[in-house]
């Protein structure tokens, strides 16, 4: 089993690890998380360039199994159910509200901010899912759970807003 802190080694040890933590971004000492969802904007921007809307959604759902496999690998190896650094179900939550958000950069940092607020904060139900469901399935979805909550309150500020 490795050490409860990844290290660059670890990273490069199998490929569900790097891909679990989003590609480096989750040995960020601080706020991995933070860093992880911050990998989505340039991810989305690469998807819309490559893909047209259903080509972007089906990216993102396979991401989404693939984030439950290579979460259930790098938690069993970290010896933690969801560990810190595992960050792929932030990009790939991120990535939804990104799918309608668009290229509007003041809307990308609003939705970030939301979506980091609802992610660390976690309000019913995403406690009660996030503490229930130990597994990969459970890693990834806790997260659209608050990209869910995003979303809604992206909604009803645009519908406010104009």
């Amino acid at each position: 089993m490795a050490s409860s802190v990844p290290t660059l080694r670890f990273l490069f040890s199998h490929p569900a690890h790097f891909v679990a933590l989003g590609f480096g971004s989750g040995l960020a000492p601080v706020a991995p998380g933070t860093f992880g969802t911050l990998v989505a904007i340039p991810l989305a921007a690469a998807l819309r360039h490559r893909f047209d809307d259903l080509g972007y959604a089906v990216a993102v759902v396979l991401f989404f199994v693939l984030g439950i496999g290579v979460s259930a690998v790098t938690a069993r190896d970290l010896g933690v159910a969801d560990h810190g650094a595992i960050v792929w179900d932030e990009v790939v939550a991120f990535l939804v509200v990104l799918f309608f958000v668009g290229d509007s950069l003041p809307w990308i940092a609003f939705a970030f901010l939301l979506f980091r607020l609802f992610d660390i904060v976690k309000p019913p139900p995403i406690r009660a899912v996030d503490a229930a469901l130990k597994s990969g399935f459970g890693v990834m979805v806790d997260d659209l759970l608050a990209a869910g909550y995003t979303l809604l309150v992206l909604a009803l500020a645009r519908r406010v807003l104009g």
